[in-house]
Parts: C-alpha cells; sequence; structure tokens
C-alpha cells in the first residue's frame, strides 16, 4: 500500500511538473517582460482606449445575440418535435469546423464591396466594422453556447412541468419559474464563455473589422507583425483579465438546480404551432450558418470574383503550387500529435483526480481546468519568450505542444465527467481479487469509455486543424498551418485560394466527424 500511495504521489507531482512547465512559467515569463513605464506607455497610447471601447462594444453586442440565439435554436431542439432535428443539431454546429478567420472572409463574400448579395440585392453600406466583428463573432461563437444549453436541457426533470400544468401554471410562467432558475449557472457560464470567445479572438475583427481595431487584434499587430513584446505582454496580460474573471465565476458558481435526479425526462409535445414556429425559426438560423460557407465555397470555383463568375479549378492548382499541400502537411502532422499526446495526457491527469484522487488530486484538477482561462494569443506570446532559445523552439513539437495544452480543458472535463459515472468499486475489487490497477483500466474502464476517448481525439484534431491564434506567433519558425493561410492570400488578393483553404479544413473536419459519428452509430447497432 506505501508502494502504490508513493506511486501515485510521484505520478502526481509528475503531472504538476508538466503543467508548470508548458502553462504556468511561459505566463509568469511573459509577465515578467511588463514594466510600470511600459503599462503606462502601452495605455496611454492613442489605439488603446478605442481598442478597449470597441473590444468591450463588439464582445457584450455578440456574446448578447448569441446567446439569444443559442438559448431559442436550444429550446427547439429539445422542447419541440422539430422536423429534421439531426440535420438541424450538426448544421448548427458547422461553424466550429472552420477558423474564426473564414466566417469573417465568408461575411465578406456576402455583404463586402463586391459581395454576392451587396450586388444582387445593390446594397448600400459598408459590412466593415462594428457590424462585420459582432456578425462574424455570432457566427463565430452560436455552436458552443448552443452546446452548452442543449447538454443541460437534456437532463432537465419533466416531472416538474408536469405538475405545473396540473396546477394550471401558464407556460411563460413555467420558463421564468421552472427554466430560468434551472439555467441560471449555464447562463452564466455561456455569458462569461463566449464574452471571452468573442474579444480575445483576432481572427474576425483583423478581417473584417476596417478602422474598428480591437485589443486582441492590436496585440497581434504589436507582437507579431512588429515583434514588440513588451508591449504585447502588456496587452496579452489585459486580456487575461475577462478569460480570468470567466473561469473564477465558473469554478465558483454553485450547482443550484442542475444536479437533481431525473425521474422523468420533458416530453415535448408533437403538436402545435410551436412546432411550425420552432421550424421557421431554425430554416432561418441555418440560412445565416450556412451563406457566409456557401459563399466561399462558390468563390472557389469562379474564375475571377467578382468579375467572371465562370466555373473553373484553376484556383485549386494555384494553392497547391503556392504551397497549401505543404501545408496541409504541417497541419495534419500537428493535429496528429495533439490529438494522440492530449488525449493521452487528459485521460491519464482525468484517471488521477477521478478515479485515484489522493493528496495532489484536487491540485492535478485544479491545474488540468486552467488552460480554458488562457487565451491562444496569449499561450503563443508567452510560448514565443519563454521557450525562444531552447531546442524545442521552431520545431514541430512545440506547435503540437501548444495546441494540447491550448485545448486540454475540454476534453479532460469529458473524461472527467465519464470517469467518474463508472462504478468506483471496480480497482477495489480487481485488487481485492489480486488483478492489478493496469489490467483494470485496460480491460475494464477502456472499453467503457472508448467513445469519450474518440471525442477527445476528435476535439483535439479539429481545433488544432483550425486554429489561429497560438500558432500564429510560431510560425516561422516552426512550419506554418494550413490555417494561417487564409489571412496569406488575403493579403496577396487571392480570395478564391483564401477561400479553397477554408473550404479544404472545412471538408477534413467533417470528413473526421462523420466517420467517428458513422463508427460509433455501428458500434451501438451492433451491440444492440
Amino acid at each position: 500500500m506505501k508502494r502504490r500511495s508513493l506511486s501515485r504521489t510521484v505520478i502526481s507531482l509528475c503531472l504538476i511538473l508538466f503543467f508548470t512547465l508548458a502553462v504556468l512559467l511561459p505566463i509568469l515569463t511573459m509577465l515578467t517582460r511588463i514594466t510600470p513605464a511600459g503599462f503606462r506607455e502601452t495605455v496611454s497610447s492613442p489605439q488603446f482606449l478605442p481598442a478597449v471601447k470597441n473590444s468591450v462594444l463588439t464582445g457584450l453586442t455578440a456574446t448578447a445575440i448569441s446567446l439569444l440565439l443559442a438559448l431559442a435554436a436550444a429550446f427547439c431542439l429539445e422542447r419541440t418535435s422539430l422536423p429534421g432535428k439531426a440535420f438541424f443539431g450538426t448544421l448548427f454546429v458547422l461553424p466550429m469546423l472552420i477558423p474564426s478567420i473564414s466566417h469573417a472572409f465568408g461575411l465578406v463574400s456576402l455583404f463586402g464591396a463586391n459581395g454576392f448579395l451587396t450586388r444582387l440585392l445593390h446594397l448600400k453600406g459598408s459590412i466593415y466594422g462594428f457590424p462585420g466583428i459582432v456578425l462574424g463573432s455570432v457566427l463565430y461563437s452560436f455552436p458552443v453556447a448552443l452546446l452548452m444549453f442543449t447538454g443541460i436541457l437534456q437532463y432537465e426533470d419533466g416531472m416538474t412541468y408536469k405538475a405545473a400544468e396540473v396546477l394550471g401554471i401558464p407556460r411563460f410562467r413555467q420558463f421564468t419559474g421552472i427554466t430560468l432558475p434551472y439555467l441560471k449557472k449555464t447562463l452564466i457560464s455561456a455569458f462569461f464563455a463566449v464574452f471571452t470567445m468573442i474579444v480575445t479572438d483576432y481572427g474576425v475583427p483583423l478581417m473584417i473589422g476596417g478602422k474598428t481595431v480591437t485589443l486582441s487584434v492590436l496585440m497581434y499587430q504589436k507582437a507579431a507583425a512588429m515583434i514588440d513584446y513588451d508591449t504585447g505582454s502588456v496587452l496579452g496580460a489585459l486580456l487575461l483579465i475577462p478569460a480570468v474573471v470567466a473561469f473564477l465565476a465558473d469554478l465558483s458558481s454553485p450547482e443550484h438546480g442542475q444536479s437533481g435526479f431525473v425521474t422523468e425526462p420533458v416530453v415535448p409535445k408533437k403538436k402545435g404551432t410551436g412546432r411550425i414556429f420552432s421550424f421557421l425559426f431554425c430554416v432561418l438560423v441555418g440560412i445565416f450558418v450556412l451563406a457566409p460557407v456557401f459563399a466561399f465555397c462558390l468563390m472557389v470555383f469562379e474564375t475571377k470574383y467578382p468579375i467572371d463568375p465562370t466555373p473553373t479549378l484553376a484556383h485549386i492548382k494555384t494553392s497547391f503550387h503556392r504551397g497549401a499541400g505543404s501545408y496541409l502537411g504541417n497541419s495534419l502532422l500537428y493535429s496528429l500529435i495533439a490529438g494522440l499526446f492530449g488525449t493521452a495526457l487528459a485521460f491519464f491527469s482525468s484517471y488521477l483526480t477521478a478515479r485515484v484522487k489522493g493528496l495532489f488530486g484536487k491540485a492535478v484538477h485544479l491545474i488540468s481546468i486552467t488552460s480554458m482561462a488562457i487565451p491562444g494569443l496569449v499561450l503563443g506570446l508567452s510560448y514565443l519568450i519563454f521557450f525562444h532559445g531552447t531546442p524545442v523552439y521552431g520545431t514541430v513539437i512545440l506547435i503540437a505542444l501548444v495546441n494540447s495544452v491550448h485545448f486540454f480543458s475540454s476534453p479532460y472535463l469529458m473524461m472527467y465527467n465519464t470517469l467518474a459515472k463508472v462504478n468506483p468499486d471496480l480497482e477495489s475489487v480487481g485488487l481485492s481479487l489480486g488483478v492489478g490497477r493496469f489490467f483494470i483500466v485496460r480491460d475494464v474502464i477502456l472499453p467503457k469509455v472508448r467513445y469519450t476517448l474518440l471525442e477527445m481525439f476528435v476535439y483535439f484534431f479539429v481545433n488544432s486543424m483550425m486554429t489561429i491564434s497560438a500558432v500564429s506567433f510560431l510560425s516561422p519558425p516552426s512550419p506554418k498551418p494550413l490555417a494561417l493561410m487564409i489571412n496569406q492570400f488575403e493579403a496577396q488578393r487571392l480570395m478564391e485560394s483564401a477561400a479553397f483553404v477554408s473550404l479544404l479544413i472545412l471538408v477534413i473536419n467533417m470528413a473526421l466527424k462523420l466517420t467517428v459519428t458513422a463508427l460509433r452509430r455501428r458500434a451501438e447497432k451492433a451491440g444492440a
């Protein structure tokens, strides 16, 4: 027993040491570059206050719209007998499979000066600036809020609503008195998560912001373009504030009304006008989600946007001639390594905290969920500063490592929650029968959580394929990933090639998601 306790302690300390080197020390190294003089110079610059104002206004506006749309869509999916529910559920998460910059690119191709809809409907005004940032940010963040709401609505107890029906309580009063209190924690978590995503993203405002500069764009311009790491560190520290507040709010918010035993799920009514309105609403949201994607897909096959719409495949050849093939290989390699390493590390950490626990279990758990509080831009700059001059700088290893750390928390929590539902006495029974923990994990627990492992791998892979935030600071000298070619082609006015890169990322991520879903359904049918 002492030997097992010692081994658990050693393993826990190794994990703590890893996260200290991969997360805490890079952030602290970046923060040490901040000096009082540098801070005063940054905040007193003429670009600073407008950037803060733009970030807050666009962030709050886009967050409000995104949450309202996501909540309404979640109710349509979970509370009505919506025709084509599976189709709409898949369609609504489509924006999660492409970089944020691709959403802005799609909006430009629709509503830009020479956009499809601008020419077709003779629209006035400009999409660049505040309206473009808000629309692009809504497209980027809507699926995240939707998944948070659908995830919690699936587990609400239907007996409460049955009792309310018997008592004659109107539907609106049921919503305000039962549903909203039940969703309170999720609403708070979703608000902070979405606001943080929007404020710390630079892809959308960089592409479509025009003269409306946000804090994230200002940090990218200073640190990545002008190599001013001191100013970038100040701006990075400021971008950490909403992320840390979101992290602390989610950590400290109580689970009121969301952890009870579900005696009966909520069964949606199969008749009524709500079904029709839900379908029409989902169609409109689907068009909103799909239109930018369709726009840049169409652009790929135009001879010259917007002058000559003659169909052609020349832009695909041009993209590969300019290096899209090698960049794609880089992205696939980064994503594969991040997927395998991140999944293994997340499983190992979650098993230690959920099943073994022990002296350092809480410390490992807290450190494991810390990465969700670090924006990609900040993590990328901190890695650049901390690892510069080391053997891993400029290598594939560093990009794979930063992606694994950046996207670690969500897969970790997936497995942590899954392992918490597995019979807690398995290891004890195995030990009493003389079966070691390794064999219990290999032969019993891993088969039980194999679908969660697949989802974890897909999460790491998909996000590594499309991220542009952290890797933008590390490429070069590291080989460039495919997603960074979108902005590169757009800057060279090769709009069709930029559209092709977005389409290529979408196709690869969709193929992986559909393959995993098909394998899971086939296995479930075989098991049934």
